[in-house]
């Protein structure tokens, strides 16, 4: 794949680049008892394994061989998560100490399945205004907080990790824009109600099982298409151009249902989706790098193509981001 860089300016505005790695990575994933690794010429290397601790260390430390940066020269690292290992410290310092990345800040973002857009814009920002390397993981074990008794949810979550390196260049491709969005109102359609420091674990939180995901599917299914239509647009509208330029829309994989009535309301072929939920799941933040990163191996994904991400997840959180590859 390609490297993700921001372009620095002397001028107000800047815009975000994507230059071309030669340099390979190598991705391993985990599906039932079957382990495999292929090759990627990639900076963004994903990750799904059996020991999940490990999974955002590997997908990062791929990540950083394939864009050829030393971890010891980044300069933040950015997890996605909405499940990480405590509540403090912070996922990303433990991953900033098995990287030896010591010279990088390290903080956790919380925008669940949208994780990955915002820390990508967030990644986008610091390199306009000076940072040299950033590294952006998303990583999520939605196992830990699935409830197997609930048929509602159990069957639509996976576990995995994947990441990027951000880093400056003058180049004319790359991330175009980024567009975040959020509604707190609707934060009740898709929430883990316990075990936070509203409701403390106890016997009571364990016995209703409020320490895992719940989710109201109908109602979350008529916001998402519609948000997911609406930022998507105005994406192509800021940057003047039009569906039919896209060659490729790479969704956050939660719903097949969800990401066809959106590519219909685009007017967008299905032919220009990325879709591998039958394969690994609903894996939250994780599940836009792992899909980018299949989209460049099965060679969907060409020097020049106009890439768009985009998200849809608890909060309420939506985003998208285009990319000129």
């Amino acid at each position: 794949m390609e490297r993700i860089r921001a372009r620095r300016s002397s001028r107000s505005k800047s815009r975000s680049r994507l230059l071309k790695k030669s340099a390979s990575g190598v991705l391993a994933s985990l599906r039932g008892s079957t382990y495999r690794s292929v090759r990627l010429a990639s900076s963004l290397a994903a990750a799904l394994l059996d020991d999940l601790f490990e999974q955002p260390v590997k997908a990062a430390e791929r990540a950083l061989e394939a864009a050829g940066v030393n971890a010891s020269d980044l300069d933040l690292i950015l997890l996605a998560t909405c499940t990480g290992d405590y509540p403090i410290p912070a996922t990303a310092c433990l991953i900033q100490h098995r990287l030896g990345a010591t010279r990088a800040a390290a903080c956790d973002l919380s925008a669940a399945c949208c994780g990955f857009v915002y820390a990508l814009s967030v990644a986008d920002a610091y390199v306009k205004t000076g940072m040299r390397h950033v590294l952006i993981v998303g990583s999520e074990v939605m196992s830990a907080i699935t409830d197997w008794t609930d048929r509602n949810t159990c069957i639509l979550f996976g576990d995995g990790a994947g990441a990027a390196v951000i880093s400056a260049s003058e180049n004319d491709r790359g991330i175009l824009s980024t567009h975040l969005r959020s509604d707190g109102a609707l934060c009740d359609l898709i929430a883990v109600p316990g075990g936070g420091s509203r409701l403390p674990p106890s016997e009571k939180v364990v016995a209703e099982r409020m320490q895992y995901i719940k989710m109201k599917g109908n109602e979350t299914f008529k916001v998402a298409v519609r948000n997911l239509e609406e930022v998507a647009r105005e994406t192509l509208a800021a940057n003047h151009l039009r569906v039919e330029d896209l060659d490729l829309y790479v969704p956050h994989q939660a719903n097949v249902r969800i990401l066809k009535a959106v590519a219909d309301r685009l007017g967008l072929s299905m032919e220009k989706v990325m879709l591998n939920l039958d394969r690994y799941g609903n894996t939250s933040a994780a599940s836009i790098p792992i899909a980018l990163d299949e989209a460049l191996r099965q060679g969907r994904i060409k020097d020049g193509s106009l890439v768009m991400l985009g998200a849809f997840g608890a909060g309420l959180t939506w985003a998208s981001a285009l990319i000129r590859w």
